[in-house]
């Protein structure tokens, strides 16, 4: 027990440092990563207007269900 707490010390340790040093933050993405964000909100935007017909239309079946089982 006593060598795998060792072991993730070290472990810990080591990869705080590498993490620290990474500069990933030095490059903003340039064009690309505007326009990956802009595809994925028009994704988002475009998918409520189904969503909001498909609600529409449980709710409509829900409280009219009853109705066109009786009727058969």
């Amino acid at each position: 027990m006593k060598a795998i707490a060792n072991a993730l010390i070290v472990t810990i340790a080591t990869a705080s440092s590498a993490l620290a040093a990474s500069g990933a933050a030095a490059d903003e993405g340039g064009f690309l990563a505007p326009l990956f964000l802009a595809l994925g909100a028009a994704v988002i935007a475009f998918q409520t207007i189904p969503a909001i017909v498909l609600l529409g239309s449980m709710v409509k079946g829900l409280f009219s269900g009853k109705e066109e089982a009786s009727a058969r």
